[in-house]
């Protein structure tokens, strides 16, 4: 509950506003009074909305905090975009005043406005773009159901971000049974744990095995009978794959290789794949590994079972060690935060919207596909930093530093969605592409995937590079994950 009489100037006139307005002046118990409006439609400057006036625009915040001694702000446009938002904050910011946000669109539609949804800014209100609604009804077959409904789905890396997420939305989508796979027991504990009181009448079942075992996953894949298998189980960290390039192939590429294979043995369905924007045209040892998986659902074809699909992700906010966790850690610290690079970018998507991807993705892919989402446009590392330092209450390069430590092994200044020989086809989804290449599906996938186990068995790493080169064109690397 706020303290008495906090009084609120809000941004934004329109609905959000004005549903914001109206529930603050119904709800005094709060403590929030509303004293008036700002917006940039010159057509609203002088009227009243909700019984307040409509004072200026965004360029008058600081002279409004002062004359109307303003506590608060309520940001309340919440069909801008990022950069909007961002802009606000700043001016926010600038006028030393504390500051919230209503929610998106999508919710204000669904539900009025409350107070109990009034709420800090969150790290995803930094997209750059409204959170994309994947949830609508490309999931829903001829009898309205989600194709998930009543079956049997199985999730590796289940105890991760985003295969934690999948398990949540498989949950909801009233699936059979959930069989949760990964090789961390205590990742697998929270997550049964979290799920397993509200799972009703889904059975969850758990298996703690690792996607390089194929044994294993034939015997997972044979006893339990998933109808549909989202493969997240991956090793993701650039850096870190770059000085141990063949712990990245036994797990993206064999470990895919041995999803596939299981899955092909017990008749499974549908098959997801989770691949990564660094694919394209791969600068890392990551990226090349993921872009040997997305060959193998490509070399799968269409009209085959499983029907296999892959989906590209941009970073996701949030997700173990992503960079927001790490940024937050060390603002809390006292700092100073890390950036690499003064001009690196990332696209960005919520754990949400990406756990959303995969399940479209099952939904829309007929075999052989690889999905990517519009994630507008990518966000400077360098303005996220020094936003989050913001929201979290202090001034960057005063109260918290801002340092720069240079692109790490395996990293590039800017990432990119397609490879020059790509080109993204609209779907049904309309935030949802296909990529196309020109490139035809390798027909010696086996013999390169067999080549490169035997040579990271070995932990030879030079052999284990240069025949990444080798299968991968476009990938280049350096002396053992040097620089480049």
């Amino acid at each position: 509950m706020a303290r008495a009489d906090v009084r609120v100037l809000l941004i934004g006139a329109g609905i959000a506003g004005r549903e914001a307005a109206t529930e603050m002046q119904k709800h005094p118990e709060y403590g929030y009074r509303p004293v008036a409006f700002i917006d940039d439609d010159p057509a609203k400057l002088g009227t009243e909305i909700a019984g307040l006036p409509v004072r200026g625009s965004r360029g008058d915040i600081a002279r409004l905090v002062s004359e109307l001694a303003i506590d608060e702000i309520l940001i309340a446009v919440p069909s801008e975009s990022g950069d909007t938002i961002r802009a606000l904050v700043r001016a926010c910011e600038k006028a030393q005043v504390g500051f919230k946000i209503v929610p998106g669109i999508r919710e204000i539609i669904l539900g009025e406005v409350t107070i109990d949804q009034i709420r800090r800014v969150l790290p995803e209100d930094l997209l750059g773009r409204e959170s994309v609604d994947l949830t609508a009804d490309l999931t829903a077959g001829a009898a309205g159901r989600d194709y998930l409904a009543g079956r049997t789905v199985l999730v590796t890396g289940a105890g991760g971000s985003i295969g934690g997420e999948l398990c949540r939305q498989v949950l909801a989508a009233g699936a059979a049974r959930l069989v949760l796979l990964g090789r961390g027991e205590n990742s697998l504990f929270e997550i049964e744990s979290e799920l397993r009181p509200g799972a009703g009448a889904t059975a969850i079942d758990l298996v703690i095995a690792d996607v390089r075992d194929r044994r294993s996953l034939e015997v997972a894949c044979a006893t339990h009978r998933p109808a549909v298998v989202f493969h997240a189980a991956a090793h993701k960290h650039v850096p870190y794959m770059e000085h141990f390039p063949e712990e990245a192939v036994l797990r993206n590429v064999v470990g895919t290789a041995n999803v596939i294979a299981a899955a092909r043995a017990a008749e499974v369905e549908r098959v997801v794949v989770i691949s990564t924007d660094k694919a394209a045209e791969p600068a890392s040892a990551m990226g090349a590994t993921k872009r040997l998986a997305e060959e193998m659902v490509r070399a799968a074809g269409a009209g085959k079972r499983p029907c296999l699909t892959a989906v590209r992700f941009g970073n996701v906010l949030g997700s173990r060690g992503s960079v927001v966790p790490l940024f937050k850690r060390q603002i809390a610290r006292g700092g100073p935060v890390t950036v690499s690079d003064r001009e690196a970018t990332r696209y960005f998507m919520t754990v949400r919207e990406a756990a959303a991807l995969v399940r479209e993705a099952g939904a829309l892919g007929r075999g052989g596909e690889v999905f990517v989402l519009d994630m507008g446009q990518p966000i400077k590392i360098l303005e996220l930093a020094r936003e989050l330092i913001t929201f979290s209450g202090y001034r960057p390069d005063v109260d918290i530093p801002i340092v720069f430590t240079g692109l790490r092994p395996g990293e590039r200044r800017h990432e990119r969605l397609w490879a020059a020989d790509e080109t993204l086809v609209a779907t049904a989804h309309p935030k949802i592409r296909r990529v196309e290449t020109r490139n035809p599906p390798r027909a010696d996938l086996a013999a390169v995937v067999g080549d490169l186990e035997r040579a990271a068995m070995t932990c030879d790493r030079e052999q284990v590079l240069k025949m990444l080169a080798a299968a991968v064109p476009s990938y280049r690397p350096g002396p053992l994950g040097a620089r480049r």
